[in-house]
């Protein structure tokens, strides 16, 4: 809901564009990898406005359209020894753990002077950021002051202990010159006071109720979201607080309150199938989960969410209505690794051995364990029809893993006579 418009105003296909939610309490928005965006819960949940956050993915965005990444290539390799390699390691472990909606990063601090080094090479490109960034919010017609104030936010920390600074501070320096510029082209703004509509504010709050929910302690959720606050917002994290201290009746209870006031609303139907999923009740999670789909467009993860409850359900019709969602998922996502694990369990219950090893291969790949993948395509290969687009595809594969093609010898060898 933020970040198309930043895109397309930067020139960036928003479909090439990947931004990850990284679970981590700590205030960090990061680009990697190309046109890859990090943002941390942390940064989320401190973020008080929509414009805070827009601001943010405004500037990450103006390091992309600057070409930053490539240009600071070598500072980076000689600065990941110390701390850098660490940060992006941390992040990878998470992404690559099979949840394409949320990763999982360890932020590690480096030693001063490396930081010290590092800062200096990058001020430049963050000043240049920053006016990237409130060009790009001026062309889509949102106010600057939302950057501004989060870097009032980040002010305070500038005394701090590297130690005790959110990683943000640390990886983008923050000087006196950024803020007045930024408070200057605030001031003089013809935008200055305008505001994202109330639809999006309304957006921005439940986004923080569900990430608080899903990331504090059911006391902590309920004291921040109150039995007395009757708000969508409040009553969506008390959902989710029951749900995750299983807390099966009161967390339905409230969960179809709010599908009665907003019938039309997919997130609401997939918070109702996934509470019912993981208490096993896979075929009544069907039913929301279907109806989430299809409000949503066909949204990856809810789909995906979909095919694991028809497959929970153990009913063999379920298993073509799950593959078709597979592909489906696939289509949009062809990294996704979950997806490729459920394929190969339902095309093995439906008797495609081929297939099955093929999915099972691709999975292997996105995870990491090129020899299991390798494995797997040798299986895939010697059970598909030769020529056809998943037998090149098991191909592709070997030439990845396995080059000089001992890996299949090895199988011939040991195949049964």
């Amino acid at each position: 809901m933020y970040a198309t418009p930043i895109f397309q105003a930067a020139g960036l296909d928003a479909n090439g564009v990947s931004v990850y939610i990284v679970s981590d309490n700590s205030l960090n928005a990061f680009v990697a990898g190309g046109q890859k965006l990090f943002i941390n819960t942390g940064l989320l949940l401190k973020a008080d406005t929509p414009e805070q956050v827009m601001g943010v993915m405004a500037h990450e965005t103006g390091h992309i359209a600057g070409g930053h990444l490539s240009r600071i290539h070598d500072q980076l390799r000689n600065a990941s020894a110390i701390s850098i390699l660490s940060t992006l390691a941390g992040v990878a472990a998470g992404v690559a753990a099979g949840r394409s909606d949320v990763g999982t990063a360890a932020i590690l601090g480096g030693q001063n002077v490396a930081q010290r080094n590092f800062l200096a090479y990058s001020r430049t490109q963050e000043s240049s950021a920053d006016q990237a960034g409130v060009k790009f919010l001026t062309d889509v017609g949102i106010s600057s002051r939302g950057m501004l104030d989060f870097m009032k936010k980040l002010e305070g920390q500038e005394l701090l202990s590297t130690a005790s600074q959110d990683p943000y501070l640390r990886s983008h320096p923050l000087t006196t010159e950024r803020v007045d510029f930024l408070a200057n082209f605030v001031a003089n703004s013809d935008l200055k006071d305008k505001k994202v509509s109330p639809e999006l504010y309304e957006r921005h709050a439940r986004m923080r109720a569900k990430l608080y929910a899903f990331t504090n302690h059911i006391q902590n959720t309920l004291r921040t979201y109150p039995e007395t606050d009757t708000s969508i917002a409040a009553r969506y994290a008390r959902a989710i607080a029951y749900y995750r201290d299983s807390q099966l009746d009161p967390a339905l209870e409230i969960i179809k309150g709010l599908i009665a006031d907003e019938p039309e609303n997919p997130y609401f139907e997939e918070l109702e199938g996934q509470v019912l999923l993981e208490f096993g009740r896979a075929a009544d999670a069907v039913p929301p989960l279907q109806k989430s789909v299809d409000l949503s467009g066909g949204a990856p993860l809810i789909r995906l969410l979909l095919a694991h409850a028809m497959i929970e359900t153990g009913d063999p019709a379920m298993l073509e209505p799950a593959k078709a969602n597979l592909i489906g998922v696939l289509s949009r996502e062809r990294g996704n690794s979950s997806a490729w694990r459920f394929r190969a369990i339902v095309e093995s219950r439906l008797g495609n051995e081929g297939e099955a090893s093929l999915s099972q291969a691709e999975y292997s790949l996105l995870s990491g364990d090129r020899q299991a993948a390798s494995y797997h395509a040798v299986q895939a290969e010697r059970k598909l029809e030769k020529g056809t687009a998943t037998w090149l595809r098991s191909q592709d594969i070997l030439q990845a893993t396995d080059p000089d093609g001992q890996d299949k010898k090895n199988a011939e060898k040991d195949a049964p006579k």
